[in-house]
């Protein structure tokens, strides 16, 4: 089954099923001991968090984030 066709069976999932798959979707992400920031990108999260803290002003709405990336990947 392709990605796809997963997702659209997924969506057809009442939606409390969708939600307690999401749920163990990102526990299974969680429990993944490989699955882990690398040094470098910890560092560029926290170098945003400082940037962020010195001037909120900078801050993107998540409204407008996912607007962009609806438009760009549909």
């Amino acid at each position: 089954m392709n990605k796809d066709a997963f997702r659209a069976e997924v969506l057809r999932l009442p939606p409390d099923e969708r939600v307690k798959l999401g749920e163990d979707l990102r526990i299974s992400i969680i429990e993944d001991v490989d699955w882990m920031p690398t040094p470098e990108q910890l560092a560029e999260a926290r170098r945003r968090l400082e940037e962020y803290r010195r001037n909120p002003a900078i801050a993107i709405p998540a409204e407008s984030v996912l607007e962009r990336l609806r438009a760009r990947f549909g």
